[in-house]
């Protein structure tokens, strides 16, 4: 007797729910299968295998979650923005951020539990509920995300990589964004550099035979005496530790009167074990410009970091910290996802951070990101910062001239990332921006080869970079935010709206110098003019001390719940 299809497919319906009900539903579990964690040189066969992995090999990794609420978030991100709106720069609390946008506690309890279950050790866990932070075997990883780590002989670096040889799934309900730390493709590096052997020096800064000393910026590009950055802090983003013998000498017979505050990340430690140049240069830069911080908080992951663990739990801390409103990053790599560290980027604007990056040292962007390490400063959600060469008008004298850095990085962004809506109307046919992608970089300051730093020991009047850039800026937004308290208001966050509004205003020139002579031709053969207005080499330019602190800062009672 044949039964009608009806009651098959109640019958199985049963069946399956009865599975179900079974104490270990394996059948039933959702799975997911992850992107981009594999790069393109192991796909393509471009990498050569070299071996497994030892499945002994310990692995720490981190489970980022994806935020709730992206909608409401998107629209408040707007609003807090919008000096019109009655929402403008009220900033969330971490707290306030984490109970609207960030995931479950029982998401969050749910990937914990399926995390011991397959074995790892749970450390760390984050206040925002972002990072479920995992250490376990390669044999644990290969079981629990079916994949076979794998050693990878790197195809343009004289190094071995691990990668897994596909990409993880998982038997999870809980939607994940990205598994960070499963290859070390990329590792952080950093954006100074020392000048050619045939360099001459401007020969007009503080410094011996004439170089630049943090001080002489403080000189330049504010030229005041009452802001010190008072009641603000700066936070660092470092990989490896310094020699605080380092910092005092650069200085050069001045004192430092800003603490340093340590934040180690992943079990790293304070000391420098090999190179700490720009982890030196970061902090002196910052408490030259602002020399009345109440701390500068230098954020250290190991320097063997790979990219997706060191990067993502530094950027992650800063933000559940939520101390520092100021950021700096002179480093730059080539991640698995550029949208991983979004949450975490669009929290920081939330809190009212902001996050300046260096361009690179590297000219102009080639559209290619493994060779320009363009990212973190394509990102729509940070302050590129790119490169001048600054002449004073005279030893520790005041600001007199400026053109681009030929080094400075700058373009349409690598990764192709989208243009973001206050970039919207920049692109001319004289600076050859994008009218569809992230533009790089925003704002600029000097950095030419003519800078004094020290590392290990050894110091000289010959560094530059963009690196000396991000740091200037994070310490002259503190000036900034000083300001804006005093006159009733409340810090300023996420900066690029207000730069690119004062950049189309008729005021432009009072509060920029706006740089138009020079390119980022440094060799390559591809380059960018620098340009009245806005363009690819130093953005809108460098701050004209006063004149910009004034129009960012006008009296306000805006303040956060």
């Amino acid at each position: 007797m044949r039964m009608p299809q009806s009651f098959l497919a109640s019958a199985s319906s049963l069946c399956l729910l009865a599975l179900c009900l079974l104490p270990v539903p394996a059948i039933c579990k959702s799975s997911q299968t992850l992107q981009d964690h594999v790069r393109t040189a192991v796909t393509s066969g471009r990498a050569a295998r070299m071996g497994a992995m030892s499945h002994g090999q310990r692995m720490t990794l981190a489970i980022i979650l994806p935020l709730r609420n992206q909608s409401e978030l998107a629209s408040l991100l707007k609003r807090l923005y919008d000096p019109s709106s009655p929402d403008y720069r009220h900033f969330l609390t971490v707290s306030q951020f984490t109970a609207q946008f960030g995931p479950t506690p029982h998401d969050y309890e749910s990937v914990t539990q399926f995390a011991r279950a397959k074995g790892f050790t749970v450390a760390n866990s984050a206040a925002n509920r972002l990072l479920v932070h995992i250490n376990g075997t390669v044999a644990q990883v290969n079981k629990a995300f079916h994949v076979n780590m794998t050693n990878y002989r790197h195809p343009t670096e004289k190094r071995i990589f691990y990668s897994p040889d596909r990409e993880p799934s998982l038997e999870l309900s809980v939607p994940v964004v990205h598994i960070a730390g499963m290859n070390n493709f990329s590792i952080p590096r950093s954006k100074y550099k020392r000048a050619p052997p045939n360099f001459r020096r401007n020969a007009l800064g503080s410094g011996p035979s004439g170089a630049y000393l943090g001080s002489d910026m403080r000189v330049a590009y504010y030229g005041g005496t009452a802001l010190t950055g008072s009641g603000q802090s700066v936070g660092l983003l470092e990989f490896d530790g310094y020699n605080v013998s380092d910092v005092t000498a650069s200085f050069v017979g001045q004192s430092n009167s800003v603490p340093i505050q340590n934040v180690l990340i992943d079990g790293a430690t304070a000391g420098s074990d090999g190179d700490d140049g720009e982890q030196v240069l970061d902090i002196v830069q910052a408490a030259s410009m602002a020399p009345g911080l109440s701390q500068i908080r230098v954020y250290i992951a190991p320097g063997n970091s790979q990219i997706g663990v060191g990067d993502v739990d530094i950027l992650n801390q800063m933000a559940t910290d939520n101390i520092a409103k100021q950021l700096s990053c002179s480093w730059g790599w080539n991640p698995d996802d550029t949208a991983e560290l979004d949450p975490i980027f669009e929290e920081f604007a939330a809190q009212g951070q902001t996050l300046f990056v260096a361009s690179g040292d590297a000219g102009a962007y080639t559209g290619s990101n493994a060779t320009d390490n363009s990212y973190p400063a394509e990102d729509v959600n940070v302050v590129a910062v790119g490169g001048t060469d600054l002449t004073t008008n005279g030893r520790g004298g005041a600001w007199q001239s400026e053109s681009a850095w030929s080094d400075s990085s700058g373009g349409p962004a690598d990764d192709g990332l989208a243009i973001p809506s206050w970039q919207a109307g920049i692109a001319n046919s004289s600076n050859q921006a994008s009218n569809t992608l992230r533009n790089v970089p925003d704002v600029a300051m000097e950095a030419n080869t003519d800078n004094y730093a020290c590392d290990q020991g050894a110091c000289s009047g010959d560094y530059g970079g963009t690196s000396f850039a991000a740091p200037r800026w994070a310490g002259f937004l503190a000036l900034v935010n000083q300001q804006a308290v005093a006159n009733g208001g409340t810090t300023l966050g996420f900066i690029n709206p207000a730069i690119y509004s004062l950049g189309n205003s008729p005021n432009y020139k009072n509060v920029f110098h706006d740089i138009s002579i020079g390119n980022n031709n440094n060799g390559k053969g591809q380059s960018y003019n620098a340009v009245v207005g806005y363009d690819l080499v130093t953005g809108w330019g460098s701050p004209s001390g006063q004149n910009l602190i004034n129009a960012m800062t006008p009296s306000s009672t805006a303040g956060t719940h």
